[in-house]
């Protein structure tokens, strides 16, 4: 990777504002076609454009105040994904002098009634009512798709090459930097942006999402975790003795962050997934001080090196399982060598915690994905796989058709289970890091709070039916035991909810749905006061 010298510049140009969503003077984003785009499916381009979508939904809250990023707007933020109430939008930040925005809860779950995953879905070009089993069922066919590679623009037609800042003007304090819980370890600037970085023979290029703390106006540092993909880059770097060149991105095509948050195989590049999941190519353009390439309508664009070795204590950080983490760990320090941005940046924060938020909407849905389709490979009978967003991603429900039996010959129900279970825990990565998983019969929708706790309640044997596997445990699951926390390892047990087969002891349910006949269901429906 080469290394441009440094020097400070404004990269400006009347030709490129032909090639870029205009800069609003309004403070709620606008687009003229929101309205056609939000059941569509197309993917916005650029966060601006994510941002108009979710205002014409009625999903964007404009916070004209002025407003603290030093713990306000991640308060905000937070009493926001509690709630369930719209994204919130701040156009006037504490301290600020360049325009700066932020937006919180860019991925929660949706303020809109009957559209809960609108969020989601429109951040990968779904329709805005989409349910959770179409949405895990299209992070599954892009994995299988070809993938569509990202396509470079000159820099002049790139939004994020508007302003250039190189060298000792490369400063972090430029922006309002957001401090997202009292108890954090510093402020964290990085909860909903990607790094890239690629191996250093340039065959794997990783767009990844990991948390990132500033240490002063030139430094950060982060989680760079091996066997998580970064951790595997940076170790690579690691082994020639050399800092790691990264690039780390806010804002830019909204799928740019969801993509980065969930899992997908070793090896494989980010862009060319979204490429496959969006039905385009990303833009992308050339790094100041490196080859890397990076979305080209990102916001704020972070170049530098990341060192070798794990020179700074990082954290602690309020985690998703909901509690304010104490854990404290020696890693790597970015260097801030090159900052772009476009004019008046939006920066998007996430305040990570008790569900429901990024990591329980995104990497769950990411998680359930991936379990799926490691499920079918194995020749597996799985109607979907999904991870109930109140659980923290400590519960994950795998339902099955009622022919599973015939599919599935000379296998009883704890037999089915046990093997559900080995393929499980043998797709290794994030699958294995799911305290409970429950089997059941796919009558009851998994994304349904009342069906899923109607199901576990009566169909779930008090003690029967279990099978545990050793896995992986974080430091912050405090489901588990002092000694397993430290150990790291701890039981994941998978349960036998699946109902006998019918005529064998099988009821029907006492509901609208089947205890009454169709045709009186009908007329019961089309004299409904909002025929709903």
């Amino acid at each position: 990777m080469s290394k441009h010298a440094s020097a400070s510049a404004t990269a400006t140009s009347g030709d490129r504002d032909a090639h870029r969503p205009p800069v609003r003077d309004q403070a709620e984003p606008s687009l003229p076609n929101a309205a056609d785009r939000v059941n569509s499916g197309e993917a916005a381009t650029d966060l601006r454009e994510y941002l108009a979508e979710l205002a014409e939904l009625g999903d964007l809250m404009v916070i004209d105040r002025e407003v603290d990023a030093d713990l306000e707007a991640a308060a905000i933020t937070r009493r926001c994904y509690e709630i369930t109430a719209p994204a919130p939008y701040f156009t006037r930040i504490a301290g600020d002098t360049i325009g700066t925005r932020m937006v919180g809860a860019p991925a929660g779950l949706s303020s809109v009634p009957g559209k809960p995953l609108a969020r989601l879905a429109r951040s990968v070009g779904l329709p805005a009512d989409v349910t959770s089993a179409e949405l895990v069922e299209h992070l599954v066919a892009a994995r299988h798709a070809e993938p569509v590679p990202p396509r470079e623009v000159p820099r002049d037609f790139a939004p994020c090459k508007e302003n250039v800042l190189l060298g000792a003007d490369a400063r972090l304090d430029r922006f309002p930097l957001p401090r997202i819980h009292a108890d954090d370890g510093g402020r964290y600037l990085n909860t909903w942006g990607i790094v890239v970085a690629a191996l250093p023979d340039g065959s794997w290029v990783n767009w990844s999402i990991t948390r990132l703390m500033a240490l002063d106006e030139h430094r950060m540092t982060g989680l760079v975790v091996p066997p998580q993909h970064l951790g595997l880059l940076w170790q690579a770097w690691g082994e020639r003795g050399e800092p790691m060149p990264y690039a780390l991105v806010q804002g830019g095509d909204p799928a740019i962050p969801f993509v980065g948050g969930i899992p997908l195989p070793e090896g494989v590049d980010e862009a060319g997934y979204i490429g496959a999941l969006t039905g385009r190519p990303v833009d992308v353009v050339r790094c100041e001080t490196s080859d890397l390439m990076v979305p080209a309508t990102a916001e704020v664009v972070i170049e530098g090196f990341v060192s070798p070795g794990r020179d700074s204590p990082e954290g602690p950080f309020g985690e998703y399982a909901g509690y304010a983490s104490t854990h404290v760990s020696d890693q790597p320090v970015f260097t801030v060598e090159a900052i772009t941005h476009r004019n008046e940046p939006v920066w998007p924060i996430v305040a990570e915690g008790r569900p429901v938020d990024e990591y329980h909407t995104v990497t769950g849905t990411g998680r359930a994905a991936k379990l799926l389709d490691a499920l079918r490979t194995a020749g597996l009978p799985i109607t979907t796989v999904w991870l109930p967003m109140r659980a923290a991603m400590h519960w994950s429900v795998i339902t099955v058709p009622a022919d599973w039996r015939e599919r599935m010959p000379g296998m009883d129900a704890d037999a089915f289970v046990h093997r559900v279970g080995e393929v499980m825990h043998a797709s290794g990565g994030p699958s294995w890091m799911m305290p409970v998983t429950y089997v059941l019969d796919d009558d009851i929708d998994p994304a349904s709070d009342a069906d899923l706790l109607w199901a576990l309640s009566t169909r779930v044997h008090p003690v029967d039916g279990r099978s545990a596997w050793d896995t992986r445990v974080l430091p912050f699951m405090a489901c588990y035991g002092p000694k397993e926390r430290e150990k790291g390892r701890g039981p994941s047990v998978l349960v036998n909810g699946l109902q006998p087969a019918w005529g064998q002891g099988r009821l029907r349910h006492a509901s609208f749905a089947q205890s009454y006949p169709d045709e009186l269901r009908r007329r019961v429906l089309a004299h409904w006061p909002d025929r709903t």
